[in-house]
């Protein structure tokens, strides 16, 4: 998916908040801006959104001088996330459909994301989820592939599992508890946003019931050129991937892979896009 004109203000909001969550006074933020605007005006919309974002992100460490500025925010959001897991089970195993209650918390797990809400929007989220699940109707959702899931689910052992952020891991222990399935779990390789990496993963609990491994990427999606070769050749022979988040939608909807792209729709960009509506889940088949 190629960046838009849209996209740009959004990367400077990011960059400000990055900033200041980074302890940077006024002037060392105004400096990430100045720098990130004359940055802009060389850099190629044919680019998608997570590649500049990486860019975003990295200018903005160079210049605060801070590498992970959200490490504690991750950590309250794994702690946070972790204490409703207990209810998320409950609600899974209450659940007539248990697969489709798995996918649906997985994708309102997605709600967490410091890129685009600031700590207390997803911390409210977090709290709101279990409410939220008892009145979503998978019907009046956009695009939710559901039944072309179960189908590709039946036909494979082993899934490759694209996580996204911090916190939302837990969400995604529901689904995979409930895929019986063996899973390999891969993470960012470098701190970027609230992103995951390899502690949040086994913070969670995930090592305990799939492989965890790196992408080797850095960017706040799975941009393949970034990608080590071990992550490379897991992906290429993969018969079936889950790719959670929009940043992963970005850089890979236009590959050729068995992907089912699960997340919520967090700016009218990507609503735009695809057809959907800002604020539905979507679980989006990329199987011809």
């Amino acid at each position: 998916m190629k960046t838009y004109l849209d996209c740009i203000p959004c990367f400077l909001n990011q960059a400000l908040r990055a900033a200041r969550i980074s302890g940077a006074n006024d002037k060392l933020q105004k400096k990430v801006l100045d720098k990130l605007i004359q940055m802009m005006t060389s850099i190629s919309l044919d680019k998608d959104p997570p590649e500049i974002g990486r860019i975003v992100y990295k200018t903005t460490s160079e210049v605060t001088g801070v590498k992970d500025p959200f490490k504690d925010i991750k950590k309250k959001c794994n702690k946070k996330a972790l204490a409703v897991y207990p209810k998320l089970k409950e609600k899974v195993a209450y659940s007539k459909d248990k697969l489709l209650t798995a996918l649906e918390l997985a994708a309102l797990g997605n709600a967490i994301d410091l890129g685009k809400y600031a700590l207390s929007d997803s911390e409210e989220e977090t709290s709101n989820i279990l409410k939220i699940s008892d009145i979503l109707n998978i019907q009046n959702q956009s695009i939710f592939d559901y039944e072309k899931f179960k189908k590709a689910l039946d036909s494979t052992d082993q899934i490759l599992y694209l996580a996204d952020n911090a916190g939302e891991t837990v969400f995604d222990r529901i689904l995979i508890e409930e895929l019986d399935k063996e899973v390999i779990f891969a993470v960012r390789d470098k701190p970027i946003i609230n992103d995951a990496l390899l502690e949040d993963a086994k913070f969670c609990g995930i090592d305990k019931i799939a492989r965890v491994i790196s992408s080797g990427s850095d960017a706040p999606g799975t941009i393949l050129n970034l990608c080590s070769k071990d992550f490379l050749d897991i992906f290429k022979k993969a018969d079936l991937i889950i790719s959670k988040g929009q940043g992963n939608f970005e850089s890979l909807e236009n590959e050729n892979a068995p992907i089912f792209f699960l997340f919520k729709v967090k700016c009218p960009v990507v609503a735009n896009y695809i057809g959907s509506k800002v604020g539905e889940i979507v679980l989006k088949s990329n199987l011809k």
